[in-house]
């Protein structure tokens, strides 16, 4: 799964890599479930930048505690599931980090790391919905995951999907429901161009909200 990541570059890097506008923007160290994201849609003519909660909440929900059960989707079944498939073909977007938390199991306890990738900024796959009930509104988001590649298996047994440039403006378009073509892009990232360093265990908790969360262990 993907529970915690982070988005630590400066908003002249983001706009520049990404080719957006951003408002309201801090670098994030300790992202979590049921906070504001800042995600990518697209008109089919060009991005857009805003914020999402992170917690999928779908347009036929009773009641909007279920997004905390909906942080991440399985790429494997996306296309399949009632929660999902009305999205997946309609609704996806994109979630900007720059690395990302995963816990590695060991006999006495989990031990925390932090996993980047060589281009930088990056976007996981993701899928949106609006959510409505009298005078309240929640528009809403949830992370894509897959099977881990090679350096991600001595970590932990699932990933996030990553997309590259080339793969963004495929997964953004809004005309787009080739499920073959979407379902080929659902893949773990290459393990060649991505690094993961062991973390402080202050990233356990959400609360804190620091540059340490990100400092490796290592020296």
């Amino acid at each position: 799964m993907c529970g915690r990541y982070t988005l630590t570059a400066t908003k002249e890097q983001i706009e520049e890599q990404l080719g957006v506008q951003l408002e309201d923007y801090q670098p994030r160290y300790n992202i979590a479930p049921s906070q504001r994201v800042l995600s990518l849609i697209s008109d089919g003519k060009s991005r857009r930048a805003g914020y999402l909660k992170w917690g999928l909440v779908p347009v036929w929900a009773k009641d909007p505690k279920i997004g905390y059960k909906m942080i991440n989707a399985r790429g494997e079944t996306v296309d399949e599931k009632p929660a999902f498939k009305r999205l997946f073909k309609r609704r996806r977007c994109l979630i900007v980090a720059d690395g990302f938390y995963e816990w590695k199991r060991t006999e006495k306890n989990k031990k925390p790391y932090r996993i980047t990738v060589n281009e930088g900024i990056f976007t996981f796959a993701g899928l949106w919905d609006r959510w409505k009930s009298d005078d309240k509104e929640i528009v809403s988001c949830t992370i894509l995951t897959t099977e881990p590649n090679e350096a991600m298996k001595e970590i932990h047994d699932r990933m996030p999907v990553i997309l590259g440039e080339e793969e963004r403006d495929v997964w953004l378009d809004p005309s787009l429901e080739d499920k073959e073509i979407l379902n080929d892009l659902i893949r773990p990232y290459p393990a060649k161009d991505m690094n993961a360093y062991e973390v402080s265990t202050l990233v356990n908790s959400p609360k804190n909200e620091v540059d340490a969360c990100i400092r490796s262990l290592v020296e």
